[in-house]
């Protein structure tokens, strides 16, 4: 589905107010000048660092049953789990006059900011004191949350805190840092796996994921990293649940803990100490917290780290339609009895719905005889599938019911994918890119051979060393026959498991094959 989707809601997007931070939010003030981060997310299950019921010491009985007197006993046992993190973007150009930063070192300030117009209406030679148009290339930073979750150092963040990042850094409350590794991310749920690097066997605090139901008053502890001060707690309830913000088929949880800049990635806890969603967004009139937070729930977090711990990305069906909801008088005008189901809007050139025969207009009601309530609904029970299934698909056409049978394909999962599907225009070939090999890859030109396709080649890469140059076809990897990019992917990750120094690759040139062992960059 796509992001409007394909089994994706096309919706008229969150408020204005509703703001996910990214390494821009960051707030300038007298006292801080951090570049903190404004979301929050949730991680996978692991031990229990935290499972103990409150103290009875420390709790009240009411009618409704224990209330605590304090958390203080739940953060001792938790906060230590709970790390800051620090992100280096590589260099960047600032440009005094196109929107940039106004000032070396400054973040960007959001458009409502209160000092936002002071620093746009500062003489030049302030906004850039070379005098010029842009100035010297300098790293962009950025903080934000997260929280271990298995002893030997897994971390849940979000994906906005650690996007693009060319060095991240995680610090616990006691000033150990340590750098960690990208594990895999997913930016549908803005949820991301870390791992903690050189950890020399040492053994972390962690929390887990609950597995109980939730309910709206229950009370919750975030703890998390706002405007880079870090270790920080605040308390409050479960506001609402099933909330859409706009952001994709998932549905968050409202709670009214104090949720600020930096405390994305950071978890949320119940009154035993597991963690129950995860703070992804503000609503906001002026970035700062007025008591709206939205956080992504437990279930759909342990679903998603799952699958980034085992595969390192998440593979979702997609059915290749846009869609909206059926009103009564959108009903009325197709004849149905009932405002049910979601309308095809449009359908993807080349997608799976359009091989199948699904056309515009067509009111999609079942998908394998469960029925469809909305568009966000179909949204979901589509990226629940897995690519390549194939499901029967109910719709009503022509004032009569048919069913289709439709192979679904994988939900893309890059910007410049999702941006084509946004146009309704043809997915261009998935590039991956696999920086340890210093190579891109593309889907093969035939499935005579199978294999992928070179599609760019780091030219100060032991790769171009070897001789290895657009067009070439990797056939094999390890030995292992190569169908598609994530079969290169797995076999970079098996070889770095083993420590092995280097891939051996089966590679096709022309009409000649050979095998080519390309060493892996180190970090």
């Amino acid at each position: 589905m796509q992001a409007t989707s394909d089994a994706s809601v096309k919706s008229a997007g969150a408020p204005n107010r509703v703001r996910t931070w990214g390494r821009r939010g960051a707030a300038a003030t007298a006292v801080l000048a951090a570049s903190g981060l404004m979301l929050i997310i949730d991680a996978t299950s692991g031990g229990a660092q935290a499972q103990r019921a409150p103290d009875a010491q420390n709790t009240i009985q009411t009618p409704y049953g224990p209330a605590p007197t304090s958390f203080a006993d739940i953060v001792d046992r938790t906060r230590p789990a709970v790390v800051s993190i620090s992100v280096t973007n590589g260099a960047k150009k600032f440009d005094a006059g196109k929107g940039g930063p106004q000032i070396p070192g400054m973040p960007d300030l959001p458009d409502d900011h209160p000092l936002k117009k002071f620093f746009d209406n500062l003489p030049k030679e302030y906004r850039n004191p070379q005098g010029r148009g842009r100035g010297p290339a300098r790293p962009s930073l950025a903080q934000g949350s997260g929280f271990v979750i298995s002893q030997d150092g897994y971390i849940v963040t979000n994906n906005h805190v650690i996007d693009k990042a060319s060095e991240i850094q995680v610090r616990f409350d006691k000033d150990r840092k340590y750098v960690a590794e990208l594990i895999g991310a997913d930016p549908r749920t803005d949820l991301a796996l870390l791992k903690i690097k050189d950890a020399n066997g040492e053994k972390f605090p962690f929390v887990k994921f609950s597995s109980g139901k939730v309910r709206v008053g229950d009370w919750v502890l975030a703890v998390g990293n706002p405007f880079g001060l870090g270790g920080t707690v605040t308390a409050g309830i479960i506001s609402a649940q099933g909330r859409d913000i706009g952001s994709g088929p998932y549905d968050y949880m409202q709670i009214d803990a104090a949720v600020n800049r930096g405390n994305s990635g950071g978890p949320t806890f119940n009154l035993t100490g597991d963690v129950v969603g995860v703070n992804t967004a503000i609503y906001s009139p002026s970035g700062g917290n007025v008591g709206i937070a939205f956080a992504v729930p437990a279930a759909t977090a342990v679903e998603v780290i799952e699958q980034l711990k085992r595969d390192g990305t998440v593979s979702r069906g997609w059915l290749g339609v846009k869609i909206q909801n059926i009103d009564e008088d959108t009903a009325s005008s197709l004849g149905l009895k009932a405002p049910k189901g979601a309308l095809v809007s449009d359908v993807t050139p080349e997608g799976p719905a359009e091989g199948a025969g699904l056309k515009p207009q067509d009111a999609i009601l079942t998908v394998n005889g469960s029925t469809i309530k909305d568009s966000r609904d179909l949204a979901r029970k589509i990226a629940g599938y897995t690519p390549g299934e194939n499901v029967a698909v109910g719709i009503w056409r022509d004032n009569g019911k048919k069913e289709i049978d439709v192979e679904l394909g994988r939900f893309p999962s890059s910007s410049v994918e999702l941006a084509a599907l946004r146009e309704g225009k043809p997915l261009a070939p998935k590039v991956t890119e696999l920086q340890q090999l210093g190579l891109s890859l593309k889907p093969g030109k035939s499935n005579e051979e199978g294999g992928v396709v070179i599609a760019n080649v780091d030219p100060e890469s032991d790769a171009a060393r070897k001789g290895l140059k657009t067009g070439d076809i990797v056939l094999e990897v390890q030995g292992v026959e190569v169908k598609a990019a994530d079969d290169v992917v797995q076999g970079v990750k098996k070889a770095v498991k083993r420590e092995r120094g280097a891939v051996l690759l089966h590679i096709k040139s022309g009409n000649s094959k050979r095998f080519v062992a390309v060493r892996l960059k180190k970090g």
